[in-house]
């Protein structure tokens, strides 16, 4: 990898000491020392950034982990951007592997569009270019009006597939929903294996009932509605029975998704391969958020092993559960942030990928 040019700096903030530790194989690779900066919380939780060297006309990257505490690494990495802004920073780049509030990236009744709103705090805040990698959903990069790279982590696990899993070629990847078939169809083309969907599991579902938008209009306002507008009942979901479509028996099974939070989804998944005859489960996902008891629910699975990336700290959950295995991705981060800095193309970190990928 070519060394960047001059005017490079590379901070981290402190949400947990995984930052820090990506942040210096981030450095290490570049050939860069980490930037000097100071990030605390005060005794009211208030956060407090001091930034210890000139960044005066340099280009800023900040990158930036999301822990459990989701809410303060935002606020850390909000005020950073902001210090470096009025700082004189020529740039200011943000490095998020993980974009947090992702999930929230539509409109559910009477919610809000959570992931819109953090854009437009980032880019008020001063960035001026976003890294990140997987995002949930691909349309969230049309929220901000900074240009956005959203990285994939499909080569790096498809190399663990390959390179750590015996007897690949007899394997046949899972989406454990519909909605994840894209992305079960990418992993199958380029490993030429067969794939299968899992249909019929429980849906993340809102309650009409509680939601009181189809409760019966009252009385006093009966006599305003124009009697022409008869609108047609939507008639309700039914879930299926649990089907596989696709055969997996006698086969390994890799489920692929983006992001592994709540496992139940997927010990469901699991159980219901292991019933039709797979004799190894593996879960590959971009994102291990592995919340609550999902270390110890793993441990007891039929699932054989759990691949994530490093875009999320789980050193702890590693400690709980040896099925959870870790693949690095800080790689391509470095090689990024140096094509940024040197000006140089991005499409080299995207060959090969397609829309639906």
């Amino acid at each position: 990898m070519n060394a960047p040019k001059g005017g490079l700096v590379i901070f981290t903030a402190n949400s947990n000491p995984s930052c820090m530790a990506l942040g210096k194989r981030i450095s290490e690779r570049l050939g860069v020392v980490l930037g000097k900066v100071q990030v605390y919380q005060e005794a009211n939780r208030e956060t407090r950034v001091q930034i210890q060297e000139s960044v005066r006309g340099k280009d800023v990257f900040i990158i930036q982990t999301v822990s459990k505490d989701v809410n303060t690494a935002i606020m850390e990495l909000l005020i950073m951007v902001y210090a470096c802004k009025t700082s004189c920073a020529r740039s200011i780049i943000g490095v998020i592997p993980y974009f947090p509030y992702s999930k929230q990236c539509k409109m559910r009744k009477r919610g809000s569009i959570v992931s819109k709103l953090l854009a437009s705090m980032m880019c008020k805040a001063g960035l001026n270019h976003l890294i990140t990698m997987d995002l949930h959903q691909k349309e969230i990069q049309g929220f901000f009006n900074i240009p956005v790279d959203n990285l994939r982590a499909s080569p790096f696990l498809l190399q663990y597939i390959q390179e750590e899993i015996p007897d690949y070629r007899n394997a046949v990847i899972v989406a454990k929903s519909p909605s994840s078939a894209k992305r079960a169809q990418s992993f199958a083309e380029r490993l030429r294996l067969g794939i299968a969907v899992i249909h019929g599991e429980a849906q993340d579902a809102e309650s009409d009932l509680v939601d009181g938008r189809h409760s019966p209009p009252t009385v006093k306002n009966i006599g305003v509605i124009h009697p022409s507008l008869d609108i047609p009942f939507v008639i309700p979901k039914e879930k299926p029975p649990i089907t596989v479509v696709g055969d997996v028996g006698g086969r390994i099974a890799i489920i692929v998704d983006d992001i592994i939070d709540d496992v139940d989804s997927f010990l469901a998944a699991a159980d219901t391969l292991k019933e039709r005859g797979a004799y190894k489960i593996y879960v590959m996902a971009t994102h291990g958020i592995l919340s609550c008891d999902a270390p110890r629910l793993i441990e007891e699975s039929a699932i054989n092993e759990v691949v994530v990336t490093n875009t999320i700290p789980h050193e702890i959950q590693k400690l709980q559960c040896p099925k959870i295995k870790t693949v690095d991705i800080s790689m391509i981060l470095s090689e990024a942030i140096r094509r940024i800095h040197n000006g140089e193309s991005m499409s080299y970190l995207f060959r090969n990928i397609g829309v639906d990928d």
